[in-house]
């Protein structure tokens, strides 16, 4: 569960035993197979629609009334922000497709803006990594009572997504900025812009430990840096390097997991959420969406990644899109990767652990390079998975590569990625802005030299612009 392997991405520490080139000099070759597919974009299909209706249906399953919070896993009354920025994305996807009315939505966010507005944060800072959805108590990876941390990589999605809310529903820009005005900045972003999640373990001090690898990191940033925090060190792809797969130079993140404790994981997915949140764009970009990327070498890895998964099916007859998923059983997590530790094509557990048997075409994956890149192979892909559901449950996991079935299990992220999915096929890239936004409580606060003392608020930062 997300909530079980979020822990080891907060297990990151600082430090790189390589010598590395900085981006201009490393960058992938654009001559390597540098012709690109456009996006996928139009009215949804029938077809379409119906899957953005199946997977709405795991949000209606799973909603807790009492918190306004959603299930990460299906039954189960636990919560990451992670899972919880995808809840959002669902719900606003939802209301965007007209799968809810306005109404229903004001009174899902008006609840979760509620709890996130008057929950404990750990150690009085931020929120903790998990949460049980029924009672909205600070919880551990296994639902027990408890504090155990914070995850910068989570709290970055839930950013993007507190960011893309307020702009375009601003009634509830005050509601959204007083939740985030709750929290403590200063041991999670420091002044070279590097990203530190927070480990508590029992009997220990509390660890604050640089958080994030390659793809993933670089996404979060972009939540801090939305909300005007210096993210520059998190947000630069070094130290990373590149190994040829299929006639692809496939970037991956170079520290060492034998030193650092923790593993460096090339997956569709958090370049999928970029392309599809933010148009691969950076946050200083605020034009609408086109073909154009600002973040030009974020869309240039996003591209390579495609591309190899493309030409493992063409090698090998497998169809292939890879990320992280849930299983239904132990281990229940597993990272399903282009590349890591050393090794092509490697699932692995959160400790390490080989387990090629639990490869697969994952929903969330399939359905993000189906949108982003318009080619035969992604209907393929499309056509592999767009009926993985059960009516009233939402959409699998996915199904394995070795064709032994179905990933029996459902889960937050995977039905509101594919909901937000549908939207940017809709409608291009999810973030938008107004052309005049009105002044915001947060806008206020970062100009104030009062009221604020001691968070860290990136007031420096703005004042720069």
């Amino acid at each position: 569960m997300r909530y079980i392997i979020v822990c080891l991405m907060g297990l990151l520490a600082v430090g790189c035993g390589n010598k590395y080139s900085s981006l201009s000099d490393e960058i992938i070759d654009r001559p390597n197979h540098w012709d690109v597919p456009k996006p996928r974009h139009g009215k949804l299909t029938e077809k379409e629609m119906d899957m953005a209706r199946i997977a709405w249906k795991y949000f209606e399953n799973n909603l807790q009334e009492s918190t306004g919070l959603v299930n990460a896993v299906n039954n189960y009354p636990s919560v990451t922000w992670w899972d919880a920025a995808s809840y959002l994305a669902g719900m606003t996807s939802a209301l965007e497709l007209g799968i809810i009315e306005k109404e229903e939505f004001d009174r899902r966010l008006i609840r979760f803006l509620t709890t996130l507005n008057t929950m404990q944060l750990f150690k009085g800072e931020l929120p903790n990594k998990a949460y049980n959805t029924q009672t909205a108590a600070m919880v551990d990876y296994g639902n027990q009572p408890g504090e155990i941390g914070y995850s910068a990589l989570d709290l970055g999605r839930l950013l993007i997504w507190l960011h893309i809310i307020k702009n375009r529903y601003p009634e509830y820009s005050t509601d959204i900025d007083s939740a985030v005005l709750r929290w403590n900045f200063c041991n999670v972003v420091d002044e070279t812009g590097t990203m530190f999640g927070a480990l508590l373990e029992k009997d220990k001090p509390v660890q604050y430990l640089q958080e994030g690898r390659l793809g993933y990191e670089e996404y979060a940033a972009k939540g801090f840096q939305l909300w005007g925090f210096d993210t520059s060190q998190a947000s630069m792809p070094e130290p990373y390097s590149t190994i040829n797969l299929y006639g692809y130079d496939i970037p991956y993140d170079t520290r060492d997991p034998r030193k650092l404790k923790a593993h460096s994981y090339v997956v569709t997915e958090s370049f999928v959420l970029d392309g599809v949140e933010m148009g691969w764009d950076l946050t200083s970009d605020k034009t609408p969406h086109d073909d154009n990327y600002s973040n030009e070498w974020m869309a240039e890895f996003a591209l390579q990644i495609y591309r190899v998964q493309e030409a493992r099916y063409e090698n090998t007859g497998i169809i292939t899109a890879r990320t992280e998923h849930q299983l239904a059983g132990a281990p229940y997590f597993v990272y399903d990767t282009i590349y890591t530790d050393g090794y092509a094509w490697n699932t692995i557990s959160e400790v390490g652990e080989y387990l090629p048997q639990y490869s697969a075409v994952a929903v969330k994956g399939a359905m993000g390079i189906w949108a982003l890149w318009d080619t035969e192979y992604t209907d393929l892909v499309f056509d592999h998975i767009s009926n993985l559901y059960d009516r009233e449950k939402g959409f699998y996991e996915g199904m394995f590569e070795n064709g032994t079935g179905l990933i029996n299990t459902f889960t937050s992220n995977n039905n509101g990625i594919t909901l937000e999915i549908l939207l940017y096929k809709q409608e291009g890239k999810l973030l938008t802005y107004l052309d005049n936004p009105p002044v915001s409580l947060w806008d206020k606060a970062l100009e104030s030299p009062f009221g604020y003392e001691g968070q860290c608020l990136p007031r420096k930062t703005l004042n720069k612009k």
